[in-house]
């Protein structure tokens, strides 16, 4: 099995279903609230273990109810939480509003996962023993850090998503191996809009990019080749959180069985494409056999 730590957040995702997502100072009705275990860092662990890997998470929840339901949730789906802190006072939480096309906008509160600024003892031994370490951008950019510089000591495979988007230090891109952005984090990141370029300015600061493009599929690009573009299925989608974490923890997973990268795209695409037809983030990731199938 592919070893897999997965530095990041857990958050507890309030979901709310409507028509259409309101303008501001605009109130709608709603047809439906839901609560699903959520947070990037978590719904990457959790896709990376259904879809086969041996995961670790590093993070924190509350020493709440959502905290007790988010760690019950990572456990359920294999993931070792043995490292996973307990912060006094509230998890984090996300406040989502999905509309009919599938797609959604977020507030995300960090709560527990702000405290998250540093490794604690025995995470960075965690790190040193896995193929690969992924990262996102809910914790502490401090944290982010050493995460990713402890991953470059002992020559593990660091995958950073840069989400919530924001400026990134050299320190930071120069200890990343694979950036896996959307296409309007690679935009916002580079100033500009056309994926290819887009790709290729990033890869002046990290050696490899895979540009999650939605329903049009990711293009990569690696210094030194020329870029591919893998399609993804053609579904209908009914909820797109969680989807680009979907996509991320399975294509680590199959990069760390040896799968060439086109191949490891498509398996990451199907994980993604089987995600957005059913309804919230964790809970909608697909199993091994799924992906497979």
């Amino acid at each position: 099995m592919t070893a897999i730590v997965v530095l990041g957040s857990a958050n507890m995702d309030l979901v709310t279903y409507v028509d259409r997502v309101p303008r501001l100072g605009e109130t709608v009705t709603g047809r439906e609230l839901r609560t699903f275990p959520g947070g990037k860092g978590a719904n990457q662990a959790v896709a990376a273990a259904r879809a086969g890997g041996e995961v670790a998470m590093i993070g924190a929840v509350g020493d709440d109810a959502y905290g007790a339901q988010l760690r019950h949730t990572l456990e359920a789906s294999g993931v070792d939480t043995d490292l996973l802190r307990t912060a006094e006072g509230p998890s984090g939480t996300a406040h989502v509003v999905v509309d009919d096309t599938g797609a959604h906008a977020i507030i995300a509160i960090p709560g527990a996962n702000g405290t998250v600024t540093h490794l604690a003892p025995g995470e960075e031994s965690l790190i040193a023993g896995a193929s690969a370490l992924l990262l996102q951008l809910e914790i502490p950019l401090n944290a982010v850090l050493a995460g990713a510089l402890a991953a470059r000591r002992h020559a593990v495979r660091t995958v950073l998503t840069p989400s919530p988007v924001q400026p990134l230090p050299p320190e930071l891109l120069d200890a990343v191996d694979l950036l896996v952005p959307s296409e309007d984090a690679a935009a916002t990141l580079t100033g500009i809009a056309d994926a290819r370029l887009s790709a290729e300015a990033l890869l002046r600061r990290v050696p490899e990019v895979v540009i999650r493009m939605g329903a049009a599929g990711s293009l990569y690009a690696a210094r030194g080749r020329e870029p591919v573009t893998v399609p993804a299925p053609r579904v209908r989608a009914v909820d797109t959180t969680g989807a680009g974490d979907t996509f991320v923890g399975a294509l680590a997973v199959a990069l760390g069985e040896g799968r060439p990268m086109t191949d490891a795209l498509r398996w990451a695409s199907a994980a993604a494409a089987l995600c957005v037809q059913r309804p919230g983030a964790s809970a909608s990731m697909p199993y091994r056999s799924e992906i497979g199938a």
